[in-house]
């Protein structure tokens, strides 16, 4: 009977496949390991951080509404516009306003009221509640992602109107990730109540209307009158006293814009 002769190189090169084969193996199961990590920080603990952070900010507010004393800047501004970039940041255990803020600024140099007076960048000043949603969460000046959003906060967009106020009281907040505070925006009908708590007051708008998807770059959703300017059979014709909601779509990406529209209905001293 004729043995079969293994060669010597014949065996190293199986070896090294071997080899090959197994260390593929354990790099594939280490990357899946790191993935799976992220994706857990990302839909999990990021939640779990801004939610938190975002309920210490609204208890704060309210603590300092309840004194009777004076909050972030923002807070005594209720129908005046913002202006200024998304720079800048926040703290969620900081409540109360510097002496140097502008809105101090402003009241100390005698604003004659309070629509001469704007938020600090990136400073809570409001509290945005909507029952249906079960939400309460702040507001801050600003659309930054690290100084706002990320923080679970809903931001301001600077330039358009204050709580109350005449024109568009435009916000944005994150869908997915990070506190998703407008996760479930989509869900509010006609009639659904949107509340805006400051330090003076409560201003009650019902929802109205709603563009399922437009574009991101569609600016004209939160112009003082809004109304898209990719769909305008969608929006607004005369001037009033809005709010807007604007967040991503479809969930988990950053392609389209789904916004909320709704009017002023009442307001009521705290």
């Amino acid at each position: 009977m004729r043995q079969r002769i293994m060669h010597h190189g014949a065996r190293r090169r199986r070896e090294r496949r071997r080899r090959a084969v197994w260390t593929g193996g354990e790099l594939l199961v280490t990357v899946g390991v790191v993935l799976l990590l992220l994706v857990v920080h990302q839909l999990w603990w990021t939640n779990r951080e801004a939610r938190e952070g975002a309920q210490r900010r609204v208890e704060a507010l309210e603590r300092e509404w309840g004194r009777g004393g004076r909050t972030d800047a923002g807070t005594a501004a209720e129908s005046g516009s913002a202006s200024g970039s998304d720079s800048g940041s926040g703290s969620p255990s900081s409540a109360t306003a510097s002496p140097g803020s502008r809105a101090e600024r402003q009241l100390r140099d005698g604003a004659p009221d309070h629509s001469a007076v704007t938020p600090d960048l990136s400073q809570a000043y409001a509290v945005l509640s909507i029952p249906r949603l079960h939400l309460r969460v702040p507001v801050a000046e600003g659309v930054g992602k690290r100084s706002v959003l990320n923080k679970g906060y809903v931001g301001h967009y600077p330039g358009t109107g204050q709580p109350g106020g005449a024109g568009n009281f435009a916000l944005a907040g994150h869908r997915n990730t990070h506190g998703e505070p407008f996760r479930y925006v989509n869900r509010l009908a006609p009639g659904d109540t949107v509340q805006v708590e400051t330090r003076s007051a409560v201003y009650s708008y019902a929802v109205d209307k709603t563009l399922r998807q437009t574009s991101a770059r569609d600016s004209g959703v939160i112009g003082p009158i809004p109304r898209s300017t990719v769909h305008p059979a969608h929006g607004y014709t005369e001037p009033g006293h809005y709010i807007t909601l604007t967040t991503c779509t479809p969930e988990y990406t950053s392609r389209y814009r789904l916004v909320v529209w709704g009017t002023l209905v009442s307001t009521r001293p705290r």
